[in-house]
């Protein structure tokens, strides 16, 4: 009975591993020949992606990505740097 469930745990975990050993075209082998279909499909695909970059639309200005957060009533220009401040003397003069 042991035998026998070894054996079918065995197969049990074989099979997926069996089933990953798909055929990987080798370095240097010719590529394999497109069927009309998939040539077609190649095709139409390549004519989708041009159409979806019309689709884009440009930038003309700088983007601010976190404008929705500051809000409307936030500086618009860049933020001037603050004034160097002086150190105080370690020993102010009694």
């Amino acid at each position: 009975m042991r035998v026998l469930c070894a054996v079918a745990m065995i197969a049990l975990l074989a099979g997926p591993a069996y089933a990953q050993t798909a055929p990987i075209q080798k370095y240097g082998d010719p590529d394999k020949e497109k069927t009309q279909g998939e040539i077609e499909a190649e095709k139409r695909a390549e004519k989708a992606y041009q159409r979806s970059l019309g689709n884009v639309p440009n930038a003309s200005g700088p983007v601010d990505p976190w404008g929705n957060v500051r809000g409307g009533d936030a500086q618009k220009t860049a933020a001037k740097p603050a004034p160097e401040k002086r150190s105080k003397p370690a020993n102010p003069p009694n």
